[in-house]
């Protein structure tokens, strides 16, 4: 695993700083009046940046719509210790509103023994990570796994499961939503559940793609987060939301608030005509999520010797 940002210009090299000294900074607060053994002893063991960052093939685009993340995995000496809402949502708040850090970043928390279980599983996002992240900080004495292979047959039989579970999940999800579009006229209710709806439909999309691909997703709602990651390892998804387009940046923002504020803020407003194009949106990344898993899983099946 690589352990230096030299490939990236010194003001990225500087948010990566700023970054790290925010969560190193807020996970001592949090911990600091911890009471039980594993949380008082808490610690971080590794940052790594991951994705295109780590691999040198990120965008910096703003002016059009698209600048990659920042994706950092934070792994920590115990499982009390992932819980984002406890440890880890000060941080992230700080980070999004400094005014140092121009890059959307993204933090996954795992211990070190869900990443080594994953490792010697073989699972691809966590295999990728190895061999492609950059160490930005480390305790020493506490490597990562050898990843393993994972054979074609288990790969198949993963990726073909999650697919049948989840497609049906996204199908679901945009069924309840064409209805309460459909009585969302006259009815800012409805429009809210509609939006809420297509949130969870976008939302299990991401995932759907991320388990099939990848065999991970990450425990977050923020479907910014699932497209980055998803985006990062499939193009074509772009074209559900495109970047170069101020009202799908609108409708995209829009469904984003919705998985809090179209259920309890009396703020939250959203139209038919917003519905309607976010409904289009979503059934476009339903039907590419479609087409590139069932493409993966053919690929897996010829791969398994099927």
């Amino acid at each position: 695993m690589k352990k230096d940002v030299d490939h990236l210009p010194a003001v990225q090299q500087g948010e990566l700083e700023r970054v790290q000294h925010v969560l190193m900074e807020e996970f001592a607060e949090a911990i600091a009046n911890a009471t039980t053994p594993s949380r008082k002893n808490g610690k971080i063991l590794k940052v790594i940046l991951f994705g295109s960052y780590a691999r040198d093939d990120w965008v910096d685009e703003p002016e059009n719509g698209y600048q990659s993340d920042f994706d950092l995995l934070v792994i920590v000496n115990h499982d009390d210790l992932t819980d984002i809402a406890h440890y880890w949502y000060v941080a992230e708040d700080r980070i999004l509103r400094d005014g140092d850090i121009a890059r959307p970043v993204n933090i996954i928390v795992h211990s070190l023994d869900e990443v080594n279980q994953a490792l010697k599983r073989g699972e691809y996002f966590w295999v990728d990570i190895a061999r492609e992240g950059i160490v930005l900080y480390e305790l020493p004495c506490h490597a990562l796994a050898t990843p393993m292979p994972l054979t074609q047959v288990d790969a198949h039989l993963m990726a073909q499961t999650y697919f049948e579970e989840w497609l049906p999940s996204i199908d679901r999800a945009l069924i309840t939503a064409e209805g309460q579009v459909e009585k969302g006229g006259e009815d800012l209710g409805w429009r809210k559940d509609a939006a809420f709806s297509l949130h969870q439909a976008t939302e299990r999309a991401y995932i759907c793609f991320l388990l099939v691909r990848t065999l991970y997703f990450p425990r977050s709602h923020n479907i910014k987060f699932l497209r980055s990651l998803a985006e990062d390892s499939e193009a074509r998804l772009i074209e559900a939301w495109p970047r170069d387009s101020r009202i799908d940046r609108r409708r995209f923002q829009l469904l984003k608030r919705a998985y809090v504020e179209a259920r309890y803020s009396t703020a939250y407003e959203i139209g038919v005509e917003e519905l309607t194009g976010i409904l289009v949106s979503v059934r476009r990344l339903r039907d590419i999520v479609e087409q590139v898993g069932r493409e993966r899983i053919a690929a897996l099946r010829e791969a398994a010797g099927f």
